[in-house]
């Protein structure tokens, strides 16, 4: 089969498999920049000029721009470590959360394995698991529930085929978090059901908390069957450094996964690991004003939707910059949850959509982080426009 850079209309009509993704609308959130746009989840980016001490400019201009190692810089390496509770040999630098959670799942599994993901759930962790052709099994969670994590529910899917346990917490996209005692609460069904399986627990909004509350510990020291998750994207706004991780205290599958990533990253960037272990070096500096913000803009948010209620429901997050909302069903049919995101588009604004989750399109992500406070009411004022239009 040929790939045509521009393809006609029609051209794969015959093909069996034009590509192992789906369409991906998310795609937008990187592609289609909107004026206030309630869609994304990350907090305010940092800018490169915040990083640029004369220590860190000296390092830059004498490192050589050649190959890594296959596991990350050992100084990254170490802070990592020191932040999750586990050794600097238990960590594997990839570019991103979502390569983390690409090399698991091609290291875990293989077509016709089993695999459980908690639902809605942040896409891609979905997507991989079906482009290897796994059978994915999604367990929904209920925003009527607040989406709290049934243990139960996880647990009545599994089976000796079982490979992967796919969760996030805090959730993409609703912001709620597990407890510890409910992760090992399921690791106890997993030995007894599904014996081979490994819990990756993606951890990526750990960090990004409200105020002074202190953020949760990481599960990466838990278990030797678990895996945890996570990058500098969201909590530490950088984004565009690409650098993730993941930890793996089993030995044999941490060498898995190395190797797995050696054959088809190498390994990473140089200067993104030097200027994210800079990142790290410097996190309660980086992180203490997000905080801040973060509990300002989350207390706006409740007030509007409290003012809102005859129109939307609204599930707090226990962390992130993002939650769910809900329009009410007594009040909006389908055709006018149809209308309501035409209404905000006219007004230059987005959400995320549920049905990019494995939702409702009744239900949507909202972002509170990414904006500037003023710009964030702003855009909540046209939230309300757009619900009063339809």
């Amino acid at each position: 089969m040929t790939f045509s850079a521009n393809p006609r209309p029609g051209v794969f009509a015959d093909a069996d498999r034009p590509g192992r993704f789906p369409p991906a609308s998310m795609s937008d959130l990187v592609d289609r920049p909107v004026r206030y746009d309630l869609a994304e989840s990350t907090c305010p980016p940092l800018r490169l000029g915040e990083l640029m001490t004369p220590d860190v400019l000296a390092r830059l201009d004498t490192i050589e721009i050649g190959y890594g190692t296959s596991q990350g810089d050992p100084l990254l390496r170490a802070l990592i470590a020191a932040d999750t509770g586990v050794e600097a040999d238990h960590v594997l630098v990839t570019p991103g959360g979502i390569a983390a959670m690409f090399l698991l799942a091609l290291s875990v599994c293989r077509a016709g394995d089993e695999a459980v993901v908690a639902s809605p759930c942040f896409p891609p962790a979905r997507a991989v698991l079906d482009a290897l052709d796994c059978r994915v099994t999604a367990v929904p969670l209920s925003f009527d529930d607040g989406y709290r994590l049934d243990v139960d529910a996880v647990a009545a899917v599994l089976t000796p085929a079982v490979r992967l346990v796919s969760l996030a917490s805090p959730q993409n996209p609703s912001g709620v978090g597990f407890t510890g005692h409910e992760v090992r609460v399921l690791l106890d069904r997993m030995a007894d059901a599904a014996p081979q399986a490994v819990l990756l627990l993606d951890e990526t909004y750990r960090q990004t908390v409200y105020g002074d509350a202190p953020w949760p510990r990481s599960a990466a020291a838990l278990s030797p069957r678990v895996v945890t998750c996570s990058s500098l994207s969201k909590s530490h706004g950088v984004p565009g450094l690409r650098v993730g991780w993941l930890t793996a205290t089993d030995p044999d599958l941490y060498e898995a996964l190395r190797r797995a990533k050696f054959n088809t990253l190498i390994s990473g960037s140089g200067v993104d690991e030097l200027l994210a272990a800079e990142v790290l070096r410097r996190q309660e500096s980086i992180l203490g004003p997000r905080r801040a913000a973060l509990a300002a803009a989350l207390t706006t948010l409740g007030a509007w939707a409290g003012e809102h209620r005859d129109a939307v429901e609204y599930v707090r997050p226990d962390g992130g910059a993002l939650c769910c909302l809900r329009l009410r069903p007594d009040r909006y049919d389908d055709d006018a949850v149809r209308r309501f995101h035409d209404a905000l588009a006219e007004r230059e604004t987005r959400v995320a959509r549920g049905s990019w989750f494995g939702e409702s399109d009744r239900v949507f992500r909202l972002g509170f982080g990414h904006l500037p406070l003023p710009d964030f009411a702003a855009a909540l004022d046209r939230l309300g426009e757009a619900l009063r239009a339809v």
